[in-house]
C-alpha cells in the first residue's frame, strides 16, 4: 500500500536550507504522531511511502538528511498503514544516509541513524539484530536527546520481548540522563516506558506495589506530555492508568480515566486509539461480569482496529471478545473467535499474541476436543517459550493439567496447526476484513 501525495514543486525550487527545515519540521510532527502533517510537510520532496525522495540539485549533506528523514518516516508510517515492504524501503534509505555521514566522519549522526535503522529491524520482527545495532549506536553516543531516544528504543525492544528486568535496568541506570533533558516529549516517553515495565512486572510477579509505582510513573508521563502539549500521548497515558485501576479492582476510577482518554481521541478523530480504549473498557466490563456488553464493545473495537490496519491490536481485541463469549457460554462462537485471534497474530508474526489466544482458549472454552486442546497447548507453549512472565508460566502449567488427560502423543507442527486454525468454510462466514498491521499505537521513541 502506498500513500501518494501530489507534488507541488520539484527539488529545483527548494533550497538546501529549506529542505533541512522541512526535514526538521516533519520529524517534529512525527514526534506528535501527526503522520498526515509530516507527509504534507515533505510532499514537495517526497510523494509517500515506497517512493524515493526527489533530491536533485541538493547538496550531498542535505541529500543525506532528506534520505534519513524520509527513511524514518517510511518506517514509522509504514508500520501504521501496514505496508509489508515499508521497513525494507526504510532500511535502504537510512543505510544510504549512513554511508554519507560515515564518509564525513559525522559519528553522532551515524549513531542516531543506526538507532533508527535498528528500529526498522525491530518492526520487521528481528529483535536480536535491533538489540545489537542499538548497543553499537549507544557506544558512539555520549549524552543528549539522541542517546536518550536510543535508550528508549532499546527499552522497547527488551520489554516487548518479555525481558522486563533488562528493560527496567536500562531506564534505572540512565535516569540522570533523562532528568537533564529539556525535551518534555522524550521525558514523558521515559516515564511512560517505565510505567509499562512496572505494570508488566506487577502482573507477572504479582507485586501490588509495582502497580502503584506504575501509576505514579504514568502521572509523571502525563505531566511531561501536558508540557509538551501532546494530547494524543496524554490519551495513551490515561488509557493505561485506567487499565491499571481495572487490575486493582478500582472500576469506578478506571472508567473515569477511560472516559477522559476517549474524549481526547474523539477530539482528534483517532479511531484506532478510540478502539484501543474501548478494548480496555471491555476488559473492565468482563471483570464486572457484564459479559454481553463486553462482547459488543470488544467486537466493535476489533472491527475498528481492522479497518485502521492494526492487526496485532485486533488479535488482542478478539481475545477479549472470545473471553466474553465463553463467559456467555457461547462456546462454539468463542472458539472461532480465539482461532481468528491466532490467525491474526500469526499473520503479522506476533507469536506472543497468538500464544496468548491459544492459552486463553484453553482456559475459557469448555469441552474442546482432545485434539484441539493438545494443539492449543503445544502451540501456546512454543509461541510463549521466551516469556519471562511468571504469570504466563503459571497459566501454562495450569493449562497443562487440563490437557494432560487427552494427550496421547506429540502432534507434528503441521497437524497442530491444522487442528488449531479455523476451517476454511467457517472462516469465510466469520472473517473480519483486515489489512496489514502496525505496532500498537504508543509513543514511538524515535
Amino acid at each position: 500500500m502506498k500513500i501518494a501525495l501530489p507534488k507541488l514543486h520539484t527539488a529545483h525550487s527548494i533550497t538546501n536550507a529549506e529542505a533541512t527545515r522541512l526535514c526538521r519540521t516533519a520529524l517534529e510532527q512525527k514526534d506528535r504522531e501527526d503522520y498526515a502533517g509530516a507527509q504534507e510537510t515533505m510532499r514537495c520532496l517526497w510523494s509517500g511511502v515506497g517512493e524515493r525522495p526527489n533530491t536533485e540539485g541538493l547538496h550531498p549533506s542535505v541529500v543525506a538528511e532528506v534520505l534519513l528523514c524520509t527513511g524514518v518516516l517510511t518506517g514509522w508510517i509504514g508500520s501504521k498503514i501496514q505496508n509489508s515492504q515499508a521497513q525494507e524501503a526504510a532500511k535502504d534509505l537510512i543505510t544510504e544516509s549512513i554511508e554519507y555521514f560515515q564518509s564525513v566522519s559525522d559519528q553522532k549522526t551515524v549513531a542516531g541513524a543506526q538507532a533508527e535503522l535498528a528500529y526498522c529491524y525491530w518492526r520487521s520482527g528481528e529483535p536480536n539484530e535491533a538489540r545489537t545495532m542499538l548497543r553499537e549506536a549507544l557506544n558512539k553516543l555520549t549524552t543528549g536527546t539522541t542517546k536518550a531516544r536510543a535508550f528508549l528504543k532499546l527499552t522497547t525492544v527488551e520489554w516487548t520481548a518479555g525481558r522486563y528486568y533488562e528493560a527496567l535496568e536500562i531506564l534505572t541506570a540512565n535516569a540522570d540522563l533523562f532528568q537533564r533533558l529539556t525535551n518534555h516529549a522524550v521525558r514523558g516517553a521515559y516515564h511512560s516506558e517505565h510505567a509499562i515495565i512496572l505494570r508488566n512486572l506487577a502482573t507477572t510477579e504479582n507485586k501490588q506495589e509495582f502497580f502503584q509505582r506504575a501509576i505514579d510513573e504514568y502521572r509523571q508521563a502525563d505531566k511531561q506530555f501536558r508540557l509538551a502539549k501532546n494530547l494524543i500521548f496524554r490519551a495513551d497515558v490515561k488509557n493505561n492508568v485506567g487499565f491499571l485501576f481495572y487490575k486493582l479492582g478500582r472500576f469506578k476510577e478506571a472508567y473515569k480515566y477511560l472516559d477522559e482518554a476517549r474524549r481526547l481521541t474523539i477530539r482528534f478523530k483517532d479511531r484506532a486509539r478510540t478502539a484501543q480504549i474501548d478494548e480496555t473498557r471491555a476488559q473492565v466490563l468482563i471483570a464486572e461480569g457484564k459479559y454481553k456488553e463486553a462482547e459488543y464493545v470488544a467486537r466493535k473495537a476489533a472491527a475498528a482496529l481492522a479497518k485502521s490496519g492494526h492487526q496485532r491490536l485486533v488479535a488482542c481485541a478478539l481475545i477479549t471478545q472470545g473471553t466474553a463469549l465463553a463467559r456467555l457460554e457461547r462456546r462454539e462462537h468463542a472458539q472461532l473467535i480465539f482461532q481468528r485471534a491466532i490467525e491474526v497474530g500469526l499473520r503479522v508474526e506476533a507469536l506472543s499474541a497468538a500464544g496468548l489466544a491459544a492459552l486463553t482458549m484453553i482456559e475459557e472454552v469448555d469441552q474442546l476436543s482432545p485434539e484441539t486442546l493438545q494443539a492449543a497447548y503445544q502451540q501456546a507453549r512454543e509461541w510463549l517459550a521466551t516469556t519471562q512472565s511468571t504469570d504466563l508460566l503459571r497459566r501454562l502449567n495450569e493449562a497443562a493439567e487440563k490437557v494432560v488427560a487427552g494427550i496421547q502423543a506429540s502432534l507434528t507442527t503441521e497437524d497442530a496447526m491444522t487442528a488449531l486454525l479455523s476451517k476454511p468454510h467457517v472462516a469465510r462466514r466469520q472473517r473480519i476484513e483486515i489489512r496489514k498491521d502496525s505496532y500498537p499505537a504508543s509513543f514511538d521513541s524515535g
